[in-house]
């Protein structure tokens, strides 16, 4: 009997993650989860019937969660409290 290989992909790893009650940025989509096209990701999550919301947040919220994972360091003269990203979240 031939083994099946279960595919556990890095789309599927956001879509947990996000299921799991946490938020997520571009830049962690793509530093995290190498995932380059985070939009084609929401628009699928809204597809299979999933409340997308978003929310903007100082560059440093996002820095502060990468930084639990790996090392991200901007340069010194870049205002992370002052420049906007966006996270998203799936709403319950």
């Amino acid at each position: 009997m031939k083994k099946r290989k279960l595919k556990y992909g890095n789309v599927t790893a956001i879509k947990e993650h996000l299921l799991n009650g946490n938020r997520i940025s571009r830049l962690e989509s793509l530093l995290l989860f190498g995932v380059q096209n985070f939009t084609a990701v929401l628009s699928n999550l809204k597809k299979d019937g999933f409340i997308v919301k978003k929310e903007p947040v100082a560059m440093a919220k996002v820095l502060r969660r990468i930084n639990k994972y790996t090392i991200c360091k901007p340069p010194k003269n870049l205002p992370i409290t002052t420049i906007v990203m966006h996270e998203w979240w799936i709403s319950k």
